[in-house]
């Protein structure tokens, strides 16, 4: 099964952003700037269901595509 290259691109991305996120979060927790750690989280936690919706809609058109 192949996968598009805009999905395969777009998790990337989203995985990038994820990792830079956590790595942020930790530093501003060790700076005690705790207002940018529970923004930093928050975003981290939207991430994953973006993700997930990119990783559905990708299968989802590759679905459609072998049909």
């Amino acid at each position: 099964m192949k996968s598009s290259y805009r999905g395969v691109i777009l998790l990337a991305l989203i995985l990038f952003a994820s990792i830079v996120c956590t790595q942020y979060t930790v530093n501003m927790y060790f700076a005690q700037r705790y207002m940018e750690v529970l923004l930093l989280s928050g975003a981290t936690v939207v991430l994953f269901p973006l993700a997930w919706m990119v990783l559905r809609k990708d299968q989802r058109d590759r679905g459609e595509q072998g049909k």
